[in-house]
């Protein structure tokens, strides 16, 4: 019987975990961005409208 190579194995669920949490901060972010819009190029959020 072959001798199991643990390494291989631990490498795999490194990447597995890795994806994941990769899958999840995008996930995050797609969410951050529908939440919260892009301003109008052009404008200064911080400005007020008085002349």
């Amino acid at each position: 019987m072959a001798k199991p190579n643990y390494s291989f194995e631990k490498r795999q669920r490194e990447i597995a975990k890795k994806k994941k949490q990769d899958e999840k901060a995008a996930k995050k972010q797609s969410a951050k961005d529908a939440a919260n819009p892009p301003a109008e190029p052009g404008r200064d959020p911080g400005a007020s409208h008085t002349p």
